[in-house]
């Protein structure tokens, strides 16, 4: 079974969402590390030094290949990523070898047999 690493970089006030609709949309599990910071086109505004853009978390997605597109515009679609801009973004990696992930690979076995 082969994986991709998906990481989206989301609002704050996102990321129980995307996490929800990635799980919905076949994820097993998910890792969030909280108070990212970015920085787009745009340079962010501050006041006194501090900045006035809103937090951001980066959320890890380990999941099977054949459901990594799938997953990844769902979480597009419900972060808002193209709707809004500055609102986030995800991408994919391939991911080259994975251990721990037994359970994982026993529970989406039946699933992706379906789309192999």
């Amino acid at each position: 079974m082969h994986f991709k690493l998906l990481i989206a970089l989301v609002q704050d006030n996102k990321t129980d969402a995307v996490v929800d609709a990635a799980r919905e949309a076949g994820a097993t599990g998910a890792t969030v590390l909280n108070q990212a910071r970015g920085e787009g086109m745009k340079a962010a505004k501050t006041f006194f030094g501090l900045t006035l853009e809103t937090q951001r978390d980066m959320v890890l997605l380990l999941v099977e290949e054949h459901l990594s597109r799938n997953i990844l515009e769902t979480i597009a679609a419900v972060g808002e990523f193209d709707a809004k801009p500055g609102t986030g973004i995800a991408f994919q990696l391939d991911v080259e070898d994975a251990v721990g992930v037994a359970q994982q690979v026993q529970k989406l076995s039946p699933v992706v047999e379906e789309q192999i």
